[in-house]
């Protein structure tokens, strides 16, 4: 239930960067599903059936921990010990309450957090009295590809890190940064400076329910790590579906067929699919510059790659290239389990006063500090 709530709201192998642009690099490093041919339910047109419904939580950070270092894999107690103290966490955060209970301290919790989940609830108002892990649904295992408890979602570059942004991309978004916040902000992003009340437009896209935070609606699709964990796909023989439980994004892949033209720009871009063997292959281009996935632009290329680890569980590959934006090209993998539970209708704006109010709170500072009214 708590991942339903209404709210606002990186086998693999390692490739020479140049050759991992390329879709055969993509191709030649991803993962062979690991299930035998009879046991892949497919379409009357013979493809593998990828219909259902599938839930992508997990703890596992999309970027590693620099205490991995270029550590593709956890050892087994370290994977234990990281989801035993999570279970041990999320049991003590859904105690009752005691009446006696002393007040938190000044300023929220302070102790120094001992996983990625605890760091990001406490960047997401935790510390101070913000979502306890009754309203939050987070993944409760470590990803598992090919038998390896992964260190991060990201495979490439070995230390398992988005590369770093060029200067002329820095530049861009430190100036973009000066008046808005991030398209893609979090829950726990930065308010931003006093700009960014100016109009809704200034504020991130899950504020405003367009699009989910964390690129849950992809590409690439990630986990969000707070709630809302299940997308549903449903496959016909020209298109496949995927519909996202947070701000019930869907996205339409066409099979087959050419990219729209270059000035048509659509927010989750423009994707292509088509078959290499038993592995659907998807091809995005034509983004938006107001989505700003990592900081990047409307050069974005994303190469995304679907195929079955077993009858119930797909694995999810994505190259992500953007000249004008990373020195380099970058890819993640993990795996979406097949679930039983239900979607249930993310109803955003229906009631959604917050915007409005955090607006309406901005133009009374305005009046204090006698400042003009936005135009």
């Amino acid at each position: 239930m708590s991942h339903r709530i209404l709210g606002f709201v990186g086998s693999v192998a390692l490739a020479a960067a140049a050759w991992s642009l390329t879709p055969q690099g993509v191709s030649a490093q991803a993962p062979k599903p690991g299930a035998p041919q009879g046991a892949v339910p497919r379409t009357a047109d013979g493809h593998p059936d990828f219909t259902g419904m599938y839930d992508v939580s997990t703890m596992t950070p999309l970027q590693r921990p620099p205490e991995f270092g270029n550590r593709l894999a956890l050892t087994a107690e370290e994977a234990n010990a990281l989801e035993q103290y999570e279970e041990t966490r999320y049991q003590k955060d859904r105690a009752p309450i005691q009446g006696e209970k002393p007040p938190p301290p000044v300023g929220g919790d302070k102790s120094t957090p001992r996983s990625f989940l605890e760091t990001l609830f406490r960047a997401g108002g935790g510390a101070v009295g913000g979502y306890n892990l009754v309203w939050l649904n987070p993944g409760s295992r470590v990803i598992t590809i090919n038998g390896q408890k992964r260190t991060s979602i990201v495979v490439d570059p070995p230390d398992g890190k988005i590369p770093a942004m060029t200067p002329e991309a820095r530049k861009k978004m430190a100036a973009f940064l000066a008046y808005a916040v991030s398209p893609d902000a979090a829950e726990g992003g930065a308010g931003g400076p006093a700009g960014t009340y100016d109009g809704p437009e200034a504020r991130p896209l899950a504020e405003r329910c367009l699009l989910g935070f964390g690129s849950t609606s992809g590409p690439p699709a990630l986990p969000n790590y707070f709630y809302n964990n299940l997308k549903q796909i449903v496959q016909t023989r020209d298109s496949v579906m995927i519909q996202n439980e947070m701000v019930h994004d869907a996205r339409v892949i066409r099979i087959g067929g050419q990219h729209l033209p270059k000035d048509v720009k659509n927010w989750m871009g423009d994707s292509i699919g088509h078959w290499e063997g038993d592995t659907l292959v998807v091809d995005t281009t034509n983004f938006t510059d107001k989505t700003k996935f990592q900081g990047s632009g409307e050069s974005l290329h994303v190469i995304e790659r679907f195929s079955r680890l077993d009858a119930k569980t797909l694995l999810y590959r994505f190259t992500i290239e953007d000249p004008t934006t990373w020195e380099r090209p970058w890819t993640g993998e993990y795996p979406w389990v097949g679930t039983d539970q239900i979607m249930y209708e993310y109803a955003c704006h229906e009631g959604n006063h917050a915007l409005e109010n955090v607006l309406r709170g901005a133009r009374v500072g305005d009046a204090s500090r006698g400042a003009a009214k936005p135009q």
